[in-house]
């Protein structure tokens, strides 16, 4: 049995429906952007989702692409700029999107940035952004990898998602975690096993295509209050009436993450 679903140029895709055992999910990686994006070839996907250790360590590898790395801040350098930890050896970060992007005041809170990587030099930057960057501040720097990010977004862990939600209402965020109950075709929930009394987070909106049930998925959107009648008035989804059931008696306004992408983790 398929599900028909019409994209936004009119074109008719069908996708495998689920039944309760769960046993089949679609994977379809958007090209959607996150709040914080511009343009399509801004996105992150599967291709660009790197971690900070490749940044650091094999700069050669993915000098000069677009990539997506996700890791806690260590320090904040300038107005337009940060460090990523990667065991100790620091990741410069600067904001070249145009948009101010505010630090969590929490410190363990990490951060998910894309953007093109290069070796830091300071008058080449100035001479492309005109950012202003203060050549004795970012001394330190030259010559060293940097990731130049056009697209900034908080990136908490399920559970710290839904045990203070208020944070995160209205943010572009992008949340990482394991897919744990797939609902329907367009919905599911990620794990959360790491801290006490949280829940886990149900994710809507995203078509996917491939048995994901235990696989480890980074989503990105905003964060929602549930009101059925809100969320079938604004997104496009398959629920039938067993589903919407299930929802309303679960999740009524409680946060629900409505994504916009979808790709794997970084390996």
């Amino acid at each position: 049995m398929t599900i028909e679903k019409r994209d936004r140029l009119g074109k008719t895709h069908r996708y495998p429906s689920v039944g309760k055992s769960g046993l089949a999910i679609v994977l379809l990686l958007f090209t959607t952007l996150i709040t914080a994006c511009e343009t399509a070839d801004e996105a992150p996907n599967a291709d660009s989702n790197v971690t900070t250790e490749e940044v650091a360590e094999q700069t050669e590898k993915v000098e000069g692409q677009a990539v997506t790395v996700r890791s806690e801040i260590e320090k904040q350098v300038g107005e337009n700029s940060f460090t990523l930890d990667n065991d100790g050896e620091e990741i410069l970060v600067i904001n070249t999107s145009g948009k101010p992007f505010l630090l969590p005041e929490e410190d363990d809170y990490a951060i998910q940035a894309t953007g093109e990587v290069q070796n830091f030099v300071l008058v080449d930057l100035e001479r492309d952004y005109n950012l202003g960057l203060d050549p004795e501040v970012y001394a330190e720097y030259e010559t060293k990898p940097a990731l130049l990010a056009n697209s900034l977004a908080l990136a908490p862990d399920p559970g710290e998602i839904t045990q203070n939600p208020e944070k995160f209402y209205d943010l572009a965020i992008a949340v990482e975690g394991e897919v744990e109950d797939v609902l329907d075709p367009t919905s599911f929930t990620l794990d959360e096993e790491q801290l006490f009394g949280a829940t886990d987070l149900l994710v809507i909106n995203t078509p996917i295509t491939e048995a994901l049930d235990g696989e480890t998925v980074t989503v990105t959107g905003q964060l929602r209050k549930f009101v059925l009648a809100d969320f079938e008035r604004d997104y496009d989804l398959t629920w039938d009436l067993d589903v919407k059931k299930k929802l309303e008696a679960e999740y009524s306004d409680k946060p629900v993450f409505v994504a916009d992408s979808l790709y794997p983790k970084a390996q």
